[in-house]
This record gives structure tokens, C-alpha cells and sequence, in this order.
């Protein structure tokens, strides 16, 4: 299984792991991730990494679909991809939540099945070079002819002679999106998933595949995890509650969570509304404590080496193309030799 190194955004401060980065190319790793919120973005540190590696693929996990126009989105992997060899880049969308989308980019939620479908469209066209773009999407049309509109808009074609191939990924996981995804995207960031849900998928990839004209060996499925090698087991479990309790509790409406959702999903749909229910009373203390054990344990890699290797095996099993991997040094090690990648003995 080819394994990611996940890298996140920022906090109040961008650092950069480049050792760790580097180390992770090292060891056979095939990709590094990035991904933004408000605050840093996701495509300059790739620039940055790229500058420094020579052969890890560089990708989004994601870009937020309503931060850039698709032309500025397929223009700035474009760019990416140019500058760090070509073949590297990956370009991971996804739509984030109705609280950031009209909060901090100023833009209408809409209708995100269709936004995104036409999204991935534009920037294929963008990059294949093949004529002038036009698109009559459902959302997202080019050129604009909507409110405002001069009614002077052209069809244009990228100066820049662009990598026609840079694939794309979407960080989808309700059954509409899955499918969508499977029929015109060349990857799967899946939300939420765990080889115990693998699944439940499984149908809604084959009917886009299908509807796409395309096999499975076409489509990558790059699921993510945490891990830590502890002996320590509860600790690490614990350690990570906050961040779950953050997003099923605190992130996007009341009404309208997905990461509340996949929890549902994966069979703690009590555990997701009094966790919900406590953190918006801004008793956020006892939110984290109300995740499982057995819901953390199931979605990361924890423990020691061998427990790690066990458990990875589930992994493997569960139809997954790669796996991206968030931790330490110590982590990035262990889990080279777990996958059995190509690393120095």
C-alpha cells in the first residue's frame, strides 16, 4: 500500500517538517499532504516542499472549492506541478461547510454537488488545452454570464502549456458525492472512513465507475489516519479526543456537521449528539471525555509496533489505494517498515 504524510495546516504559526518531509521521501513514501481552513494555504508549503524533494507527489487534502475560482485553481497546480518536475502535483478538493464558505469567503453555499461537478469540469478543460473553455454548468458557468455581467466575456485558452494529467481527487463521503466522485475524479479523500465502514462504499464507487467508463484500477482511495507509537494506548486515545470532540461538536451548523455525520455513519449516533449537545453548551471538558475509546481506536494506529502492524492490516484489506498518515518522526518510521516500503535496512 503507497502511504501519504499528512501535514495539515497551520496554528497561529506555519512551521514546515521539510526533515520529516524529507525523511518520508526517503523511505518510499509516495506523497506529502497539505490542507487549509482559515489561515495558511495549501498550495504554497507545497511549493515550498517541492523545492526541496525531488520525487514525493505533492497534494491538497483539500483545497476549499470556495476559496478559488476553478480557472485559479487549475492555474495555481498547474504551476505547481511545472515547478516541481511535472507528475507530482495531486489537486484534492472539497467543499469544507456552509459556516466557512459564507463566512469567511463571501460566497453562497448553493447547491455543492453540482458546484463541485462543474468545478472538477472547468479545470479538466483548463489543463487539456484542447479549445477555448466554455461550460454551461448548473453552478458554475464560464463566461459569466450572471448578475452583473457585461455580456463581454470570451472564451479563453491557458497561455501556459499545462500537464493535462494532473490528477484529481475529492474529499466527498455521502453517497450522491461518492458517486459523483468515482464517475469524474481520478481519486477519493474519503470522510471519515475506517476499514470497518470500507463496505458501505463499495456499491456507490462501482455505479460512478460505471456511469465514467472507468475501471478500478483508474481510481486511487486515499484514506488517512493518525499514529503513535506509545505504550501508552489510552493516553494517545485520549490525546486525540479533543480534536474529534472540536469537529463533531463544534464544526459547521448545528444541522448540517459532516463529521458528526460519519460518526453517526459508524454506529455512535448517541455518542455524536450528547457530544454535539455539550460542546455548543461550551462545556467542551466534558464533550472530549464523551468520545469512545472504541471510536478514536478504530480510526488511527496506536500502540506499540506490533500492535500498529496488526492493525494495519485491516487497512489493507479494507480496498484502499493509500494511506496518508499523520504523526512524529517515530511514526513515519514505523509505518515504512509496517507497509514494507522500499527504505533503507
Amino acid at each position: 500500500m503507497k502511504l501519504g504524510l499528512m501535514l495539515g495546516y497551520s496554528g497561529a504559526e506555519l512551521r514546515i517538517p521539510l526533515e520529516d518531509v524529507q525523511l518520508a521521501e526517503k523511505l518510499g513514501y509516495d506523497s506529502v499532504w497539505t490542507a487549509e481552513a482559515y489561515g495558511s494555504d495549501a498550495i504554497t508549503p507545497l511549493a515550498y516542499i517541492a523545492a526541496h524533494t525531488t520525487r514525493i507527489r505533492l497534494g491538497t487534502a483539500v483545497l476549499q472549492l470556495a476559496a478559488r475560482t476553478p480557472a485559479n485553481a487549475a492555474m495555481a497546480m498547474a504551476t505547481l506541478d511545472m515547478l516541481a518536475g511535472g507528475n507530482r502535483a495531486i489537486c484534492g478538493i472539497g467543499v469544507s461547510g456552509p459556516q466557512i464558505v459564507e463566512g469567511w469567503y463571501g460566497q453562497p453555499w448553493g447547491k455543492p454537488y453540482y458546484r463541485m461537478k462543474d468545478y472538477v469540469a472547468i479545470m479538466k478543460k483548463i489543463w487539456a488545452r484542447e479549445e477555448p473553455v466554455t461550460h454551461a454548468g448548473k453552478e458554475i458557468s464560464l463566461p459569466y454570464t450572471g448578475e452583473g455581467a457585461l455580456g463581454v466575456g470570451k472564451p479563453l485558452k491557458s497561455i501556459l502549456h499545462m500537464n493535462p494529467n494532473i490528477p484529481i481527487f475529492l474529499g466527498t463521503g455521502m453517497e450522491s458525492t461518492v458517486r459523483m466522485t468515482a464517475e469524474v475524479a481520478d481519486g477519493w479523500l474519503p470522510l471519515g472512513f475506517v476499514p470497518e465502514t470500507a463496505h458501505l462504499y463499495d456499491g456507490w464507487i462501482n455505479q460512478g465507475l460505471e456511469k465514467g467508463g472507468k475501471s478500478a484500477e483508474q481510481f486511487e482511495r486515499q484514506a488517512m489516519t493518525q499514529v503513535k507509537v506509545t505504550d501508552n494506548v489510552q493516553a494517545a486515545l485520549d490525546a486525540m479526543k479533543p480534536g474529534i470532540a472540536l469537529y463533531v461538536g463544534g464544526m459547521g451548523h448545528k444541522n448540517l456537521n459532516f463529521h458528526k455525520e460519519m460518526m453517526v455513519r459508524r454506529g455512535f449516533e448517541k455518542e455524536a449528539d450528547r457530544i454535539q449537545e455539550l460542546y455548543l453548551a461550551k462545556r467542551k471538558d466534558e464533550a472530549i471525555a464523551a468520545v469512545p475509546n472504541e471510536f478514536v481506536d478504530s480510526g488511527a494506529l496506536v500502540g506499540s509496533k506490533q500492535r500498529i502492524a496488526e492493525r494495519f492490516k485491516a487497512w489493507e484489506d479494507s480496498g484502499v489505494t493509500g494511506l496518508t498518515i499523520s504523526g512524529n518522526t517515530e511514526a513515519i518510521k514505523t509505518m515504512a517498515e509496517v507497509a514494507r516500503l522500499n527504505f533503507p535496512q
